[in-house]
């Protein structure tokens, strides 16, 4: 079993043939003594306790568990009861009493912890080195940085020490970690997960991240730990969408050929390139968009309100400890003592004019494909230039939070020089489930192994072979398809896109008379010569309920046949409504009729 892969539904099939979690804890440590880096963990759990632990969880039970068995590390500014929390400083060290809530309920899921990971300190720092411990190596090429300031998530999860891990993000920092070493970086919408027993960076900016070898354990982790928290109140419910196939016809955002950015890197910009062509092949349309509205947000960060917001998270602390702090740390937080409330005050007007300027930008794309990182560093190359270095990797990730955005590091392959190459995709919040499911596509086009390990991505499960979930599907055939103006009634309520099809013989299509926005009317009359296309979503019961009831007459919900044979609820018209509607049978869908029908109908059709 040295060889095991640990992603969790290799683990799970283990456990299922006989594989106990008792021998998973042996299997942690060895992997751990075999990398032979002193830098990854800060504490690790203690052998017997946790075997106990093991042996306590019981019955096999993913189902009431879905993270049975599964090893997973925590950052060291993530509270874990009864180990110390050092957040990267040996005098700030204290030992909390109860789980942090996102460890609770990962434990509660049947997860079992390793141990605390190592950091930038404070987590401030993208690069992985400013911490007084050993620097955790870089999983892929040790003459490189890890990637901070989880540096030691990412490289526990990239040497398939454990399955999954918790970092933190404010301005990249569950990206750019792993993006640098190979594996996929969950952030989360913010407030998504509690930060309540977090030490905070920035409270009104940070996340708690996930890293995992594949997209499909982040999106389980995120899944279990993803519930409101009253104790934090940047907390907010953000609902979790299953994941599934993606809907056709994406627009992705990419920035302008002169706006991208890799700093004479050209195997990077190349890698990237190629990423694009992937998206481009799966069927997404990219829309190059001008970036320096994104790269002026991003260098607010590190000026005024934000600076100063890191040093109201620690200023009692280093008042009285300043020499404990690491120098480039100190540099970075200690700058906030130059600066004034107006200074504060002013960064938050500038964010907001940068918020406005770019909302119609953000919301004329379906996501947008950047890349995680614009090029490596060497630890000489961070340690004899710690500012820029950390800036440039910064890139593409510190305007990410202050905008609102998710995002999800996923790899895309490896450079000619072996070095891994890795695209982030970003949505407007709430739309976590969206790019999980683009990026899945993505890592399994790669064809890329896991972190360092070796181990081949597990195959992709088709839609088809997807286990009963007590959702309810929605054939939909006009406005509210993808792209069309009303998808957002599907995506608000937490549908998930299943497949494009078409409808059985028989049926006919009409563009009704004085619908704003334009909609057709689907009516079976058994004369219809060919199908004609839908789209199938999923809503759970409750939402299906709403969704249905927003519907207006002449439409309604009915019973409607696929050509495969199969059926599914979905829209239908009243004869009646059909008295002035025009027959666009011909045209085979909606879709096709607004390409080619009269200005202004195809605007309107296709604003998203």
């Amino acid at each position: 079993m040295n060889d095991l892969a640990f992603d969790i539904a290799s683990l799970h099939e283990a456990y299922v043939k006989g594989f106990s979690p008792a021998e998973m804890v042996d299997l942690v440590f060895a992997r751990l003594e075999a990398a032979n880096d002193p830098g990854i963990f800060l504490y690790l759990a203690d052998r017997d306790t946790l075997a106990a632990e093991a042996r306590a969880l019981g019955t096999f039970d993913p189902s009431s568990r879905p993270l049975w068995g599964i090893p997973f590390a925590v950052k060291d500014n993530i509270d874990v009861a009864g180990m110390p929390t050092t957040a990267g400083c040996t005098d700030y060290t204290y030992r909390p009493r109860i789980d942090a809530p996102v460890v609770s309920l990962l434990k509660e899921a049947g997860a079992l912890v390793i141990g605390k990971t190592n950091l930038d300190q404070f987590a401030t720092g993208l690069v992985g080195v400013r911490t007084p411990y050993p620097v955790p190596r870089n999983a892929v090429d040790p003459a490189l940085v890890p990637g901070g300031s989880s540096s030691g998530s990412a490289v526990a999860v990239a040497r398939g020490i454990v399955s999954i891990s918790l970092g933190t993000d404010t301005a990249g920092s569950g990206r750019v970690p792993a993006g640098l070493n190979n594996i996929v970086g969950l952030k989360p919408t913010v407030g998504a997960l509690s930060t309540s027993g977090v030490v905070p960076a920035c409270r009104t900016l940070d996340c708690v991240s996930i890293f995992a070898l594949t997209v499909d354990d982040a999106h389980q982790a995120l899944s279990v730990a993803a519930r409101p928290d009253a104790a934090d109140s940047y907390s907010r419910s953000v609902p979790v969408g299953p994941l599934g196939d993606i809907p056709p016809g994406l627009t992705i955002g990419v920035p302008a050929g002169p706006d991208r950015k890799f700093f004479g890197d050209e195997t990077m910009k190349a890698g990237y390139e190629a990423a694009l062509s992937a998206l481009e092949g799966m069927g997404c349309r990219l829309v190059e968009l001008p970036f320096a509205d994104f790269f002026a947000t991003a260098d607010l960060l590190y000026e005024g309100a934000w600076v100063a917001e890191r040093y109201a998270a620690i200023s009692d602390f280093m008042e009285t400890s300043e020499d404990s702090l690491h120098p480039v740390t100190h540099t970075i937080i200690g700058g906030a003592r130059r600066l004034s409330a107006a200074d504060a005050f002013k960064g938050l007007y500038a964010l907001q004019a940068c918020k406005v300027k770019l909302a119609p930008v953000i919301a004329s794309v379906d996501m947008f494909c950047v890349p995680t990182a614009p090029t490596h560093y060497t630890v000489e190359q961070v340690l004899a230039d710690p500012i820029a270095t950390n800036s440039r990797l910064g890139t593409y990730t510190n305007f990410v939070n202050l905008l609102d955005m998710c995002g999800i590091a996923v790899p895309t392959g490896r450079r000619p020089d072996g070095l891994p190459m890795s695209v982030t995709l970003l949505a407007p919040a709430g739309r976590d489930a969206e790019i999980a499911r683009l990026a899945r596509r993505l890592h399994a086009a790669a064809g890329v192994s896991l972190g360092a390990t070796g181990w081949p991505l597990p195959p992709l499960q088709a839609p088809g072979e997807e286990p009963a979930d007590g959702m309810i599907g929605v054939a939909v055939v006009g406005a509210h398809l993808s792209g069309m103006p009303l998808n957002a009634d599907l995506r608000e309520r937490g549908a998930r896109f299943v497949r494009a099809a078409r409808t059985a013989k028989g049926y006919r299509l009409y563009a009704l008379e004085g619908q704003d926005p334009p909609k057709p009317g689907l009516i079976r009359d058994g004369k219809g010569a060919g199908g004609i296309e839908v789209e199938v979503w999923k809503l759970a019961p409750a939402a299906f309920g709403e969704f249905v009831n927003a519907i207006p007459s002449p439409l309604g919900i009915g019973t409607v046949e696929l050509d495969d044979g199969t059926t599914v609820k979905g829209f239908l018209v009243e004869p009646a409504g059909l008295s002035a509607a025009t027959d666009i049978t011909a045209f085979g869908g909606w879709r096709r009729y607004c390409e080619t029908a009269g200005p202004g109908l195809e605007t309107a059709a296709t604003a998203s």
